[in-house]
């Protein structure tokens, strides 16, 4: 989940590249998949406080992991960050999208199964319907921030704050998005996996993957809208 590619972030391999995205999305899952567990653990029948609990660890946890990854992938741990910054104007080769893309897919499944797994609960689709309007457009409002805000950074040469500022976007974004902010095509897959806190249904993780998608058009848009010139990596 960063910034658009830049030497430092793309000279290392494919395959080192593709292990990283694989790593970093899979933990990112991890951490929302187990706080969630843990939070309904240890605070049983409130829910805002679990939800509290739940957003605190991955805010603080994706920053982590921004800051560990990004010198070798660029840490997008997100499908829609990689297919914005090739409309954006990075020119991947298809082959550098689409192992990306697979990483970051298997990277959240396997997250998600790797928490089940630490909290001895078993790995079974998810039954949570989240499915509604309003959570559609929650998800397309959550997804355009987060591309308005990664690449504004990156536009004027203020990359150095993606981790932090990516971390407090999501924190604030389960908050005030009716979806709670999953913005991320991976981890909504991962999700899937998990019949538990984070856990969401098939159906409702398809249309929320459509409404990122939609997110990712209008988080672009406003990009080449608002900044329009592209200013050297710092």
């Amino acid at each position: 989940m960063n910034h658009e590619s830049s030497p430092r972030s793309t000279s290392s391999p494919l395959w080192r590249r593709a292990v990283a995205e694989f790593l970093g999305t899979g933990l990112l899952v991890s951490i929302v998949v187990g706080s969630g567990i843990a939070a309904q653990r240890l605070s049983p029948g409130d829910v805002g406080l679990q939800l509290l609990e739940n957003s605190l660890a991955t805010a603080l946890g994706l920053a982590v992991l921004i800051l560990i990854f990004q010198p070798v992938s660029g840490a997008h741990f997100n499908p829609v960050v990689t297919l914005a910054d090739r409309l954006l104007g990075t020119r991947h080769r298809p082959a550098e999208i689409t192992a990306y893309l697979v990483a970051q897919i298997a990277g959240g499944i396997g997250g998600a199964v790797l928490a089940n797994l630490m909290f001895d609960t078993p790995t079974t689709i998810a039954t949570t319907d989240r499915l509604s309007a309003g959570h559609l457009l929650g998800e397309v409002v959550a997804t355009a921030g987060l591309v308005l805000l990664i690449f504004a950074l990156a536009r004027t040469g203020r990359s150095v704050l993606v981790a932090p500022a990516v971390g407090a976007y999501i924190g604030a974004a389960y908050w005030f998005t009716s979806s709670t902010s999953f913005a991320n095509p991976a981890v909504t897959v991962g999700r899937v996996f998990t019949d538990t806190f984070a856990g969401i249904a098939p159906t409702a993780a398809v249309w929320f993957v459509a409404a990122q998608l939609l997110g990712v058009a209008v988080g672009a848009g406003l990009v080449l809208l608002l900044f329009p010139n592209r200013k050297a990596h710092q």
